[in-house]
């Protein structure tokens, strides 16, 4: 591993489903590429309709995040509306392949506070087995404290959101997510 971890959430641009269908083949290609620094990735979902692709990466530097994030073919066809790049702490110390829980069963989230103010969230929750990542989203030079991401498994959307100290976040989102990967 490289030593700087990078989580990088592309939002799908409304309408965009069939362009990503579309490309799907390119996409695995572009991430196999990735394959050795991948920490955990996937979509995130609406029903059964993806919104949007969550990868986090161990990278040399964030010129490689940015350059990975940036380059990846269904960002440069268009499928995504805007991409969040922040610089990661895996405090887990582990990929989503070492996840207790397993690749199904369960519903899970992304869970991605944006910071504001005092750091918050940055030791692991209580129960870490039903975490899947987790860690604080950082400025590119590691010093500065900007939110908390979360994969995790959950009861429910309001149990996932609940892994964070809500009121300590300008915002929290809550997302639907499952394991991604080259389907096997």
């Amino acid at each position: 591993m490289c030593g700087m971890e990078f989580l990088c959430y592309h939002r799908d641009r409304p309408g965009s489903g069939a362009l990503r269908d579309e490309l799907l083949a390119e996409h695995w290609s572009y991430m196999d590429r990735f394959a050795t620094e991948m920490i955990a990735r996937g979509p995130t979902l609406s029903g059964d309709t993806a919104t949007g692709s969550v990868h986090i990466v161990d990278l040399p530097d964030s010129a490689a995040a940015r350059a990975f994030a940036f380059d990846e073919p269904n960002y440069q066809a268009g499928v995504y509306r805007d991409v969040l790049v922040r610089r990661w702490r895996n405090t887990l110390g582990r990929t989503m392949w070492d996840f207790p829980g397993g690749r199904t069963g369960g519903d899970r989230y992304l869970v991605l506070g944006l910071g504001e103010g005092q750091a918050v969230d940055l030791a692991v929750p209580p129960d870490p087995d039903e975490l899947i990542a987790y860690g604080p989203l950082l400025s590119d030079d590691g010093g500065t404290w900007l939110g908390t991401a979360a994969l995790l498994r959950a009861s429910s959307r309001d149990a996932a959101r609940a892994i964070l100290t809500v009121d300590r976040y300008a915002d929290v989102e809550v997302h639907d997510w499952q394991f991604g990967g080259r389907p096997t």
